[in-house]
């Protein structure tokens, strides 16, 4: 495709057309309250979060686009001038709310940007069908794809069984607190799950009920601590500093749902009632989906990217001529031709494996990439806090209230 047509999770001048395929801070770097580069397109969930995460945006700039229909779009050569016709399509990437993937075809070729994804077998029927149907009329050249997980040693099982694992857990400690480490925006579905099964609300930082209660959950989360023995709590102030801080006042335990490989040795204990509870009996995936690796501290593989089997099940499945990998700069990066070249009839490139990360760069990694806020200083600092064992500071700054400007604008949808 020729640059200066459309951008995809990048928001440089020079484009005009831009996507957003969900509102993850890591795809929304360049976004502020004074973007204007040209009209924006994105799912009707994700515009919804633009008044509370960009204040004084311009929401007549958003187009609300339908999911798994084709919308066409005109644009203009920026070399020869002349009129080019794109075509696209929204397909559910089961990522986290409003997440989308983008499927463009025009007289260039046919190029599939996954974004962030999540190609779960319990959850993708309907956008594998959708898929499938459009790719038999277009077959894809270039898969740009979430490669986030792509080495054989991720692997974790389905979210389903993932959050009965978290709800296991918190069964099996019914005199403790429980904290769960979330992002600003993803795992709701994790939340309500445990909510039901275990018939309690769950508390949450004010910030994250306003985006909770524009997703629609209404009655299920709560910011009155009296009212809850299990907390979600931003991922940057979970650390086992703050669970010794909290287990000094009362029993608390920490759950860290990731598909990162958080220790390469669990923590040892004599006791394990977990693993002999009703919930968990059933799945075979209990020791590697499940580490206890501290007194205070378990982590469960619940992601919200697909692992290893999942992105070559869907490499399987679109079958594209060539593919790039979306994620560059993550310390468990491997290039999806590596492993997957063979799909495409391409040789694999060479490159050095990563075979087993480093936990404490892991750690690190997803701490900052999950911080909502850009500013790297302010995760630095918040970093040095949490080595100072600064628990207290980081459970009053959670209990902070947002001030959050809602402005009405139109926003259009694309027919």
């Amino acid at each position: 495709m020729e640059s200066g047509l459309i951008s995809v999770d990048r928001w440089t001048k020079g484009s005009q057309a831009y996507f957003l395929t969900h509102m993850h801070s890591d795809h929304t770097r360049g976004l502020s309250g004074v973007w204007s580069q040209g009209p924006l397109y994105c799912s009707r969930i994700t515009a919804s979060l633009f008044p509370s995460r960009f204040p004084n945006f311009d929401l007549s700039l958003l187009r609300v686009v339908p999911i798994s229909s084709w919308t066409s779009l005109s644009l203009r050569s920026p070399s020869s001038g002349s009129a080019v016709s794109l075509h696209f399509m929204a397909i559910d990437a089961h990522h986290c709310p409003g997440s989308l993937m983008f499927l463009f075809r025009g007289d260039f070729g046919c190029f599939l940007y996954t974004g962030d994804f999540r190609w779960d077998a319990d959850e993708s029927d309907e956008a594998k069908n959708t898929l499938v149907a459009a790719i038999n009329e277009s077959p894809v050249d270039i898969l740009y794809l979430d490669n986030t997980y792509c080495n054989p040693i991720y692997s974790f099982p389905s979210r389903q069984v993932a959050a009965n694992l978290v709800a296991d857990i918190i069964t099996s400690h019914p005199s403790h607190d429980i904290i769960i480490a979330v992002d600003s925006l993803g795992k709701e579905d994790l939340l309500v799950h445990v909510s039901r099964i275990l018939n309690i609300k769950i508390w949450v930082w004010p910030e994250r009920l306003l985006t909770i209660h524009l997703l629609g959950f209404q009655d299920i989360f709560t910011t009155n601590t009296t009212c809850t023995r299990v907390r979600a709590v931003p991922r940057y102030s979970f650390s086992i500093q703050t669970l010794e801080g909290l287990n000094t006042m009362c029993p608390t335990i920490g759950i860290m749902p990731s598909g990162l490989p958080w220790m390469k040795r669990p923590f040892k204990r004599d006791d394990d009632k977990l693993f002999g509870s009703l919930l968990t009996a059933t799945y075979e995936t209990i020791p590697r989906a499940v580490h206890r690796f501290h007194d205070y501290m378990y982590t469960v593989h619940y992601s919200d990217h697909s692992c290893y089997e999942e992105i070559g099940e869907f490499i399987e499945l679109v079958k594209p001529k060539s593919m790039k990998g979306i994620v560059v700069s993550s310390s468990c990066y491997v290039d999806p031709l590596y492993y997957f070249g063979r799909i495409c009839g391409t040789s694999q490139p060479p490159q050095v494996l990563l075979m087993r990360p480093d936990p404490a760069e892991q750690l690190r990694a997803v701490r900052i990439k999950s911080y909502s806020a850009s500013d790297k200083t302010l995760v630095l600092e918040k970093e040095k806090k949490r080595k100072r064992g600064d628990s207290h500071s980081s459970l009053m700054r959670i209990k902070k209230r947002a001030r959050i400007q809602v402005k009405s604008a139109k926003i259009s949808e694309v027919d």
